[in-house]
């Protein structure tokens, strides 16, 4: 009996993965987009909280960052950066690494999208690039740093190095581009699902872009 299909995006905010949620959700898979909401799950304990945190809890109390979230197929948006919290699993080799011990056959995700174009998204989404990536220390970008083009898409950068990094050309591994109008198809031959819709959801103000 195979194991139950587990999807990890490890984007960035405003990369697409609303985008990537939607089109799963779309294709019949239970997804866990940034939080839990309402109706998505019988476990009140869960409801309404942040999938990051939920992640981090699983992780130090069970040793499996998905043990509180066991219903669901793909987590698409996991970071966590408002109201106190500052949570950012994509980025934790030892949590990715948990997933991967925990569930056989896990399939990972790194939607990518010009680094430029996602700094310029997180300026113009709420209040995003100017006062909670700089007022946060996030892994790769220290506390003060981060409310510039510069600062943000160096550690854009970073980050998809460390993805690949770890990954390498492993088998578990996807990273699509969102302006590659082949992505649908690299993913549901990826994943072995069939995607009836592709679009654009969660798009910022006056742009086009996914998100």
């Amino acid at each position: 009996m195979s194991a139950p299909l587990k999807i990890i995006n490890l984007g960035l905010p405003k990369s697409g993965t609303t985008t990537l949620g939607e089109a799963l959700k779309q294709a019949g898979l239970k997804v866990a987009d940034w939080r839990i909401r309402q109706g998505q799950s019988e476990n009140p304990k869960i409801l309404r909280a942040f999938v990051g945190k939920l992640m981090y809890q699983g992780y130090f109390e069970t040793g499996d960052p998905l043990a509180l979230m066991p219903e669901f197929d793909a987590y698409t948006e996991i970071d966590i950066v408002r109201n106190g919290l500052n949570l950012w699993p994509q980025m934790d080799w030892a949590l990715i690494d948990a997933i991967r011990q925990h569930h056989t056959g896990a399939k990972f995700i790194l939607t990518h999208r010009d680094p430029a174009a996602l700094s310029d998204s997180m300026q113009r989404w709420s209040n995003l690039g100017k006062t909670r990536l700089p007022n946060n220390a996030i892994p790769g970008l220290p506390e003060g740093y981060g409310a510039t083009d510069a600062h943000r898409v160096r550690w854009i950068n970073g980050h998809y190095s460390f993805v690949r990094r770890v990954f390498g050309s492993d088998s578990d591994f996807l990273e699509y581009d969102i302006a590659d109008p082949d992505a649908p198809h690299k993913i549901s031959a990826f994943l072995g699902v069939d995607l009836p819709w592709w679009g654009t959801a969660n798009a910022n103000p006056n742009t086009e872009a996914a998100e």
